[in-house]
């Protein structure tokens, strides 16, 4: 397995037709407060192993070089990423999972969790004040030794401040000892303003329409363990929120082949990622937008989508998608 670092998978998702993700449970036991996608202790999990299955063979199918795994917590799901890892694995896909490390109640896990890790190119392990008030420091501490062990590289995922920064800091040192930065590396996200973490967002401006660049994000479909597709990983879309143009439901492994080939060739979804919704607001359908103020780039995407989502086809809307076409691939 190639190893993959935080940088590896940032440039892979900036790359058009590189990667995916797939959302394994919305079930989650940690119930952090600042969960984005509101997952709790008895969430929805995997139910229908036969469409799960077609999911999965659907991904296998695809082009997409780089699957990212999440959740809520995909290590709760021991049938369903097992399989995953599996199949995904043997058709050539390289792998990384999102995870809190609540698996690692001790310092020797169960033999199938060492087996899905190695599967991996990287773990992306959370821990931030929100985590470490619902598990504790060794719980952490026992996962990253796990992963490390295999062989798998840690990118420690960290709310952007200066205390989280400092926590991950202490944790990887007391779990892999001074040369912690052998096996792992820190990335700090923002804090999400969806689902439990709304309440603690505040934001601090808006901005214009016209002012918006390209959204990466839309280059880079979703897939439900439901079969529930979504164009980005917003998280309010892929909870089935937010606009219905941004989401499909498949039914078979057809299905999310086909789906993220409409995805890919859809003209304002192409046009969001590769352009920008900003460059769209000189479209005389859109121009209202350009001095409005949004407080996110989804925002005014959504806007985007409820007024034009249903011309996938529209030839003026591939036109600008073409204009940096060259520039992402």
């Amino acid at each position: 397995m190639r190893r993959l670092t935080y940088a590896d998978i940032d440039e892979a998702r900036h790359t058009r037709g590189k990667t995916a993700l797939l959302f394994l449970t919305d079930r989650c036991p940690v119930g952090c407060a600042h969960c984005s996608v509101d997952s709790r202790p008895d969430s929805p999990k995997i139910t229908d192993f036969r469409l799960f299955e077609q999911v999965v063979e659907g991904i296998c199918a695809s082009a997409y070089e780089l699957i990212g795994i999440t959740g809520g917590e995909a290590f709760i799901e021991r049938r369903g990423l097992s399989l995953a890892t599996q199949r995904l694995r043997e058709a050539g896909k390289d792998l990384s999972i999102v995870t809190s490390g609540v698996w690692a109640t001790t310092a020797d896990p169960p033999q199938w969790i060492k087996e899905v890790i190695r599967r991996c190119g990287c773990l992306i392990l959370s821990t931030d004040i929100f985590h470490s008030a619902a598990l504790p420091d060794q719980r952490f501490i026992q996962a990253a030794r796990t992963i490390a062990n295999q062989d798998v590289w840690i990118v420690a995922q960290v709310i952007d401040d200066e205390q989280a920064g400092n926590l991950a800091t202490g944790l990887l040192e007391r779990a892999l000892g001074k040369d912690w930065t052998d096996h792992a590396e820190i990335h700090r996200v923002p804090l999400l303003p969806y689902g439990r973490a709304a309440d603690l967002y505040h934001p601090v401006r808006t901005t214009k329409g016209r002012e918006h660049g390209a959204c990466y994000l839309a280059r880079s479909p979703v897939i439900r363990y439901d079969g529930r597709a979504s164009a980005c990983c917003n998280e309010v879309v892929i909870m089935g929120r937010g606009p219905s143009g941004l989401r499909r439901q498949c039914a078979d492994a057809d299905d999310v082949v086909a789906v993220f080939d409409e995805f890919d060739r859809h003209g304002l979804i192409r046009a969001v990622g590769d352009v920008g919704p900003g460059v769209l607001t000189m479209d005389p359908r859109l121009a209202d937008l350009a001095e409005r103020r949004f407080t996110s780039i989804c925002e005014l995407c959504w806007e985007m989508v409820d007024r034009l989502g249903g011309r996938a086809d529209d030839p003026l809307l591939h036109s600008i998608a073409r204009l940096r076409a060259g520039a992402v691939r």
